[in-house]
């Protein structure tokens, strides 16, 4: 299936979970994401990933919103907090539910972790009626196989089916699972390009049965390789990632374009951040990025 928005003018995005402070991995994305949206004349929104109340909070959510401030990576219309639409995502659920796409489930995770990595369907005829107790909804996959172009990591296939099974749609907290918050946020955002680290591929092929099942359009996907530790593990704050230096913008941008294999005139060293910028969306090709899915920042303080 051809991207129904490749024609549009560019709309992209960065989506920080506010589960604690923006680290060197995150920052990166945003740079990459925010230079390429400039490059392309396009516009680069901001949305806070938030919809899982018991994980995130505000104070992490204003944090993040100040670094990419310091960094000089404005964003072009009013940030989306998910923490605000839960009436959107249940009118999508309802969709679904009228559709016969989903179905209740109450099997325990000790259950589904003894199962291995693929759904087994265990509750797909169990409910003639939704049980009165807590239970999550999943979405049938049947026998989707979903293919795509990615730009910087080429064509991707997957058989639905017999590599995932019917996947969560809503938590059994009643909380919507990310899968559906990304493809309904991204459709109202109008955004034409995802453009996120390579470590959620493997989540693309269900969003894009998402989109499908929900007749919402199918945007570009660009999975950019992320930043890893010495023994291949990418940043993260579960990983234990420092927070980035809000008081050294210039120093950290400029740290990112040389890992990035951009070589920033000598007197923009010390600029502000505004400058670096401009130089870096002059020079700007994604193609540069260094090959294959990490990068090494282990000689780095991140």
């Amino acid at each position: 299936m051809k991207s129904l928005l490749s024609s549009a003018p560019y709309r992209g995005r960065f989506a920080p979970s506010p589960t604690g402070p923006l680290h060197l991995g995150s920052l990166y994305t945003a740079l990459v994401g925010c230079c390429e949206a400039r490059r392309r004349g396009g516009v680069w929104l901001v949305r806070i990933d938030d919809a899982d109340r018991l994980r995130c909070r505000q104070t992490h959510a204003d944090s993040i919103l100040r670094t990419l401030e310091t960094h000089g990576l404005w964003w072009d219309e009013n940030v989306l907090f998910q923490s605000h639409r839960d009436d959107i995502y249940r009118a999508a659920l309802e969709r679904l539910t009228a559709g016969g796409r989903v179905f209740p489930c109450t099997c325990p995770r000790r259950e589904l972790a003894a199962s291995g990595q693929v759904y087994p369907g265990r509750c797909r005829a169990r409910y003639p009626s939704p049980p009165s107790g807590e239970h999550a909804l999943r979405l049938r996959v049947d026998d989707a196989v979903i293919a795509f172009d990615d730009r910087l990591q080429g064509r991707i296939d997957q058989d639905l089916g017999s590599e995932v099974g019917d996947f969560v749609v809503r938590r059994r907290d009643g909380i919507p699972a990310y899968h559906l918050a990304t493809v309904v946020d991204d459709a109202e955002q109008g955004v034409t390009e995802v453009l996120r680290g390579v470590d959620l591929l493997d989540s693309t092929p269900r969003q894009i049965l998402l989109q499908e099942r929900l007749g919402l359009p199918r945007p570009d996907y660009c999975h950019i390789p992320v930043l890893t530790d010495r023994g291949g593990i990418k940043l993260s704050k579960q990983a234990g990632a420092r927070p980035v230096d809000a008081n050294t913008p210039s120093e950290n941008l400029w740290t990112l374009l040389i890992l990035l294999g951009f070589a920033p005139e000598p007197g923009l060293f010390g600029a502000q951040p505004a400058d670096i910028l401009d130089w870096a969306v002059a020079h700007w090709d994604i193609r540069r990025l260094p090959a294959g899915q990490g990068i090494d920042v282990s000689g780095l303080a991140a």
